[in-house]
């Protein structure tokens, strides 16, 4: 890159054009410093760790510095989070200096300052300095230090240490940038806590709109996994009622056995598939057969359909692309779909209650998933709040489940919506992306 010359006849110029171009030179870093802290929170929505890290080596690159570390406010003091810079260093640091640093050690004093606290050489402090923490920091390699709290409102969410190994004082520039810097991070790694513990409380909120959605099938899924457990006791006596035979019906036994081991299976399965709808685990996308997955869920609400005295049918389409999908929140939104449907139709009398579910290849869009009743429908009143936590048309609803459902679609990328249907009924609909 080319780099204009001033002319050193004129040293006012020359020394003007020389500060310039280093103030210059340092916002750029600065905000490459910054970009690259919000490039990992971009990349990594899910994981702290890296944004840990991409603010450390953003702040030792920043201020020269051999190794950075950084500590989160909790509250019986600073926990250590994230070491980076010298390799040696970084392993002295994870093995000399305690991990919880405790109130009332000199770092925590250092922070609760507010301000920035530089250490030009660490063997010179003396008096109350001298702790157990400054004894293993000088232990673990550092000679200066630049101590700067993270503060968001006047309190302290986190600290960060950077350290030389050498007796070499960080320059006020240095400080003033690291200072500028650390409030920006702030503001990102504030942030990104804030999204985190968001998604956690959805998290918790799915589960809890699952396990209760599971509660109201119990009836259906008893009798789901009775069933092959009744078949499977038949085929057992069956069995000894061969064996009884004179010589033994050992074609027959095998037969009898192998129907065993399939009634355990499907009994296995309806079980398997209740515990991972009520386990608490974090999401996880996989490729999966659409088609199949909605066929587990109907199973499920099979014998509530029937005891309700409603008719389900499926109209799905074949060879249906494979969808990249958390396989347990897609069967929470059918399960929530289904059992809405089934409670819409329990009050209707006289008429037909039909249940239909279907699936259809959109290109634009990718999958579309309906599911159809012919209950009471929709009144135009609700339809635009119907999606609205905490909004509800039931005398017994929370009002969580389609709001859930419709926030576990837009994670997938698509989205989900109702229509009414004439003369009755109600249609909700649902697309997922290939």
């Amino acid at each position: 890159m080319s780099v204009a010359t001033i002319p050193q006849t004129d040293p006012k110029a020359y020394a003007f054009g020389r500060r310039a171009f280093h103030r210059v030179t340092e916002l750029i870093e600065q905000q490459t410093a910054i970009s690259e802290v919000l490039r990992a929170i971009a990349n990594s929505p899910h994981d702290l760790q890296p944004i840990f890290d991409a603010i450390l080596d953003s702040a030792t690159r920043l201020c020269r510095a051999d190794v950075g570390s950084l500590r989160l406010s909790e509250e019986s003091g600073l926990r250590l989070v994230a070491v980076r810079g010298d390799p040696l260093l970084v392993s002295q640091v994870w093995s000399s200096l305690p991990v919880l640093v405790e109130k009332g050690s000199i770092l925590v004093r250092f922070a609760t300052s507010g301000l920035p606290t530089h250490i030009p050489d660490l063997a010179a402090l003396e008096g109350d300095h001298r702790d157990d923490y400054w004894i293993a920091t000088v232990n673990a390699g550092y000679r200066a230090g630049l101590i700067v709290p993270l503060l968001k409102d006047n309190e302290i969410v986190g600290i960060i240490t950077l350290g030389r190994k050498q007796v070499q004082p960080f320059t006020d520039k240095q400080i003033a940038l690291f200072r500028d810097f650390a409030a920006q991070a702030t503001i990102a790694l504030e942030s990104t806590r804030r999204e985190r513990q968001y998604r956690e409380m959805q998290s918790e909120l799915a589960h809890a709109n699952r396990v209760a959605t599971v509660g109201q099938l119990t009836a259906s899924i008893a009798h789901e996994i009775k069933q092959p457990i009744a078949t499977a006791r038949n085929n057992a006596r069956a069995a000894l009622n061969f064996l009884d035979e004179s010589p033994p019906d050992v074609v027959e036994v095998r037969e009898a056995l192998t129907c065993i081991v399939s009634d355990a299976d499907r009994a296995s399965d309806v079980v398997e598939r209740i515990g991972s709808l009520i386990k608490r685990a974090p999401p996880r996308k996989e490729v999966i057969d659409l088609n199949a997955a909605i066929l587990e869920a109907t199973a499920l609400a099979r014998s509530e359909a029937i005891k309700t005295g409603v008719t389900v049918g499926t109209q799905l389409a074949d060879e249906l692309p494979c969808i990249q999908c958390d396989r347990v929140q897609l069967q929470q939104v059918m399960l929530n779909l289904i059992v809405n449907a089934i409670q819409s139709m329990s009050g209707v009398e006289g008429g037909n209650r039909e249940l239909h579910i279907s699936t259809v290849n959109i290109e634009s869009e990718g999958v579309c998933v309906a599911v159809r009743d012919t209950g009471h429908g929709l009144r135009p009143e609700s339809l635009p709040r119907l999606f609205e936590p905490f909004y509800t048309t039931k005398p017994e609803g929370m009002g969580m489940g389609l709001s859930i459902c419709r926030s576990i679609i837009e994670a997938h990328g698509g989205r989900l919506w109702a229509t009414p249907c004439e003369p009755q009924g109600a249609l909700f609909q649902f697309t997922i992306p290939f």
